[in-house]
């Protein structure tokens, strides 16, 4: 199933966190960087009995993408024994990180891989504050912080 984007297509961080909940095969790669992972939060599946993998499609400071970043996703995801088509969500801070992920894993040959559109923090909310509008945090998901 890949839509005309490259992937499987957006879904908003509930959406995500039940087909998490739904399906035992079902993963969230988190591709934000290792200072936000420590000082914005993650998000915390072991209410599910899963862990997120944490995986940085581009490090702070960087000129761009980890050229290495579908390879050594693809590598962790056959070392745990997931089938190609199980269903994949990307998260990032707002979406678009995550959406380049995606569509990368999908080029890798995963088939279900699905953007988080609305990301861990969502987008600026009317007092310049993110995590208030919509993503994870908003909606109430559960995670935990450093």
């Amino acid at each position: 199933m890949q839509f005309q984007g490259g992937y499987a297509g957006n879904v908003t961080a509930q959406e995500a966190f039940d087909g998490l909940a739904g399906q035992q095969e079902a993963t969230l790669i988190d591709v934000r960087t290792q200072a936000e992972w420590s000082f914005v939060g993650v998000p915390d599946l072991r209410p599910l009995g899963k862990e997120p993998i944490l995986a940085e499609w581009q490090s702070f400071p960087s000129t761009g993408p980890n050229p290495a970043f579908a390879e050594s996703v693809s590598d962790v995801l056959v070392k745990k024994g997931l089938d190609r088509n199980a269903p994949i969500y990307f998260l990032c801070r707002s979406g678009a990180r995550s959406q380049a992920a995606a569509i990368a894993l999908t080029q890798a040959g995963f088939t279900q891989c699905f953007n988080i559109s609305d990301g861990f923090e969502g987008p600026l909310g009317p007092d310049g504050h993110r995590g208030t509008q919509s993503g994870w945090k908003a909606a109430g998901l559960p995670w935990i912080q450093s």
